[in-house]
C-alpha cells in the first residue's frame, strides 16, 4: 500500500494525536502538583506528553548463531587449556553486533519522542522512561519504549534539537538552578561471555570458601564496559558528565559451542546502564553591588553625613 508508513519520521497514529492536541489548546501530563510547580519555577510549561517506540527483530539469537562465543581456544578440552578470558562486546566479541542493534532500538525510539515534542513545540522532555521489554507476539522481538512530558522554556530562544532526560520536575528544576542543563537520555549496555575453564569449575566445586575469580571478572569487567559505552555516547553529544538513573546486570550459562562433545559450560553477563548526559552553561553575571555601612552612633552618623567630600579623616 502507497500509504503505509516508511519507518521515516512521526507514524501516522502519533501525528494524528499530536495534531489532535495542537487544535485543542490543552495538554497532558504524568506530572505532579509538585513537579509541575518546580518547572514553572525555573520557567518551563508543560505542552504534553509524549512517546516513543520501536519493535526490533533480534536475528541470530540463540545458542548455534555466534553472538555468545566465548571465543576460548581451549573448550575443547576438559582439562587444562589454561585460564578463559572475557569475549566482550566494547573489544569488538560477536556480542557487540547485538549491542550495536538494542542501541539503534534504543536511538529510534528516543528520535520518535523527540520528533513528537518538537510537534507540539516544545523545548525537550522530562521525567523519560525508558523501558526494554520482549514483545509478547513474538519471542524473538524487543519493544523499546520511551514516555514522558514534552516543555516549552519561556522566551524566544529555541535548542537547536529537544534535550531528553529521566529526570523529574523538582530534579530538573535543581539541575538547571544549578547552572546545569540535560542534554540526553542515554542507555549503556555490554555483554561478556566467559568459558567455565578448568580453574573456575574447581573453585566451584572447592569444599572451601573461596573467591569464584573467573566469575569476578565476568561481572567486573561487563559494567566497565557498560560505563564506557555510556561515556562515549555523552561526549560524542557534548556532555560534561552523566546522571545515572538505572542499573542492571542479568547473568545466566550457556552450553559453550565450542566445546564439541565435552558438553562444557559459559556463562554470559549483560549489564545496562541508564542515565541522562548533562552540560554546563554560563548566564552573564551581573556586576557585585556595593554596600553601603553606616555607623549606628547617632551623633557620629550625623558628623559622617555633615563631613565634605575632601574631608578624608
Amino acid at each position: 500500500m502507497s500509504g503505509e508508513w516508511t519507518g521515516a519520521g512521526l507514524p501516522p497514529v502519533a501525528a494524528a494525536r499530536i495534531a489532535e492536541v495542537r487544535s485543542s489548546g490543552t495538554w497532558s501530563s504524568a506530572l505532579s502538583t509538585g513537579e509541575f510547580a518546580a518547572l514553572r519555577a525555573v520557567g518551563f510549561e508543560p505542552v504534553g506528553q509524549v512517546m516513543g517506540s520501536a519493535v526490533y527483530h533480534v536475528g541470530r539469537s540463540g545458542r548455534y548463531w555466534g553472538y555468545h562465543d566465548c571465543l576460548y581456544a581451549g573448550a575443547r578440552y576438559a582439562f587444562g587449556g589454561g585460564s578463559a578470558g572475557v569475549a566482550l562486546s566494547g573489544r569488538g566479541a560477536p556480542s557487540a553486533a547485538l549491542v550495536e542493534v538494542l542501541d539503534q532500538a534504543r536511538r529510534s525510539a528516543l528520535d520518535r519522542m523527540s520528533a513528537e515534542c518538537s510537534a507540539l513545540g516544545g523545548d525537550g522532555v522530562v521525567a523519560a522512561q525508558l523501558t526494554v521489554a520482549p514483545f509478547v507476539a513474538q519471542p524473538n522481538c524487543l519493544e523499546f519504549k520511551v514516555i514522558g512530558t514534552a516543555v516549552r522554556a519561556a522566551g524566544t530562544v529555541r535548542a537547536p534539537q529537544p534535550f531528553t532526560c529521566h529526570l523529574d520536575g523538582q530534579g530538573f528544576a535543581k539541575l538547571v538552578t544549578a547552572g546545569w542543563v540535560p542534554v540526553e537520555l542515554l542507555y549503556g549496555m555490554s555483554i561478556g561471555v566467559r568459558h567455565d575453564d578448568y580453574g573456575t569449575r574447581a573453585q566451584t566445586r572447592s569444599w572451601n570458601n573461596t573467591e569464584v575469580s573467573g566469575w569476578s571478572e565476568l561481572v567486573q569487567t561487563v559494567r566497565s564496559d557498560a560505563r564506557a559505552h555510556l561515556r562515549a555516547q555523552s561526549g560524542r553529544r557534548g556532555g560534561d558528565g552523566v546522571i545515572l538513573s538505572a542499573g542492571d546486570l542479568r547473568i545466566w550459562g550457556e552450553s559453550c559451542m565450542r566445546s564439541g562433545n565435552n558438553e562444557q559450560e559459559d556463562h554470559v553477563a549483560e549489564a545496562t546502564l541508564v542515565g541522562t548526559t548533562v552540560a554546563r552553561f554560563t548566564a552573564r553575571k551581573e556586576p557585585p553591588r556595593t554596600l553601603t555601612v553606616m555607623p549606628l552612633d547617632p551623633e557620629r552618623r550625623r558628623r559622617t553625613m555633615r563631613r565634605p567630600a575632601t574631608d578624608t579623616r
